[in-house]
């Protein structure tokens, strides 16, 4: 008597394997399509801010006759704001899209860690009384240092009295924060956020008093730069903020797989290998250098590291080594065509719209817009 021995279905073997490729075939080509757009979305927003504003220029003229009108326009004007816009929205998109899996939040923005508090802050003390005069007393500490050192330290420090003063609350508030989540020794994400949120609320305060109390000449000043805008900066002062921010990025590059492992939990980051606490520090550290420069340089513009990592999340998926490059790139470009967007309105509005405020009212409607979809899966 033959016996059949039945074959087994070799579909049903093979479809765990094809669906398991295809949702990486799936995935992979998302990631494709969003680091092409994200950069396309750079480049071309980066010429439009050259070549596009209140007024027009020539950029051959530009380029072929160094003394017109149009090559002081295009290299002493848009130039250095475009590379200023470029590095404050590829800041605030990377922050917004490390704090996210590190806090296990995602409404985490860059403003939620209390650093953009203290930031604005010590600006707005310098703001109110009299950059000059505050970049002089900023100035005292550099006759400690050794002569070389005090001649260069005191023409920065009075030539930058409200960066200075904005770096120097950004640091102090990164250290009251680190210490109030850090009490039972281990850096804990859910502390960090609370004593974020509260020293945010203090230094609100403080800035209310401090704006009451301001000379009707410089209230209007603080109100603009407390709004966010991309101010006119100098190349000495812009290639020093690009090197700071590059080596912060690059940092933070370099943890985007420790971040992978923090999203899952501190705890199982622990079984995992990870020493989590040292990670959420370093993390947390080197995010904070990021808000407190493109703060000090820019004020407060929120948002972009709100929105721009939940966009590249649903393309690219939540793998941080490849988010964290998108959302840079990403952020760079949401930024430029905000500034654009702001100079572009000059001749309507009649006066220079803040930046901040452009970001905060495109933002907000489309962020509502995300929470009413359903979560990518």
């Amino acid at each position: 008597m033959t016996h059949t021995q039945s074959l087994p279905d070799e579909g049903a073997e093979t479809a765990p394997r094809d669906s398991s490729e295809a949702r990486y075939a799936r995935r992979h080509l998302g990631f494709r399509g969003a680091a092409i757009a994200a950069a396309a979305a750079a480049v071309l927003s980066f010429l439009a801010a050259l070549l596009l504003g209140e007024s027009s220029i020539s950029l051959r003229a530009a380029l072929s006759q160094p003394g017109s009108i149009d090559a002081l326009v295009l290299f002493n004007l848009r130039l250095p704001r475009a590379c200023l816009a470029c590095l404050v929205g590829a800041s605030l998109g990377l922050s917004g899209a490390v704090l996210q899996p590190l806090l296990r939040n995602p409404l985490a923005d860059p403003f939620v860690l209390g650093v953009s508090g203290g930031a604005a802050l010590g600006a707005a003390a310098s703001l109110a009384a009299g950059g000059m005069a505050f970049g002089a007393l900023l100035s005292q500490p550099c006759v400690f240092l050794p002569a070389a050192l005090a001649d260069a330290c005191v023409p920065v420090v009075q030539s930058s009295p409200t960066v200075i003063s904005a770096l120097i609350g950004a640091f102090l508030s990164t250290l009251l924060v680190c210490a109030a989540a850090s009490g039972s020794g281990r850096m804990s994400p859910v502390h960090a956020l609370l004593a974020g949120v509260v020293f945010n609320a203090l230094a609100a305060s403080a800035i209310t008093v401090i704006k009451a109390l301001s000379p009707p000449g410089r209230l209007g000043e603080l109100t603009f730069w407390l709004s966010g805008s991309i101010p006119a900066v100098s190349w000495n002062q812009l290639l020093a903020a690009a090197v700071v921010l590059t080596l912060a990025a690059a940092r933070l590059f370099t943890l985007s797989h420790a971040l992978n492992l923090l999203s899952l939990g501190q705890r199982q980051a622990a079984v995992l290998g990870l020493d989590a606490g040292r990670a959420s520090r370093a993390l947390f550290l080197w995010t904070s250098l990021l808000v407190a420069v493109t703060v000090a340089l820019s004020g407060m513009i929120g948002f972009v590291g709100l929105i721009v990592p939940h966009l590249l999340r649903r393309a690219a998926g939540a793998d941080n080594r490849r988010l964290l490059p998108l959302s840079a790139l990403l952020g760079a470009a949401v930024l430029l065509l905000a500034d654009l967007a702001s100079r572009m309105l000059l001749p309507a509005a009649g006066t220079v719209l803040p930046v901040g405020a452009l970001t905060a009212l495109a933002g907000a409607p489309f962020f509502l817009a995300l929470l009413r979809r359903r979560p990518t899966p």
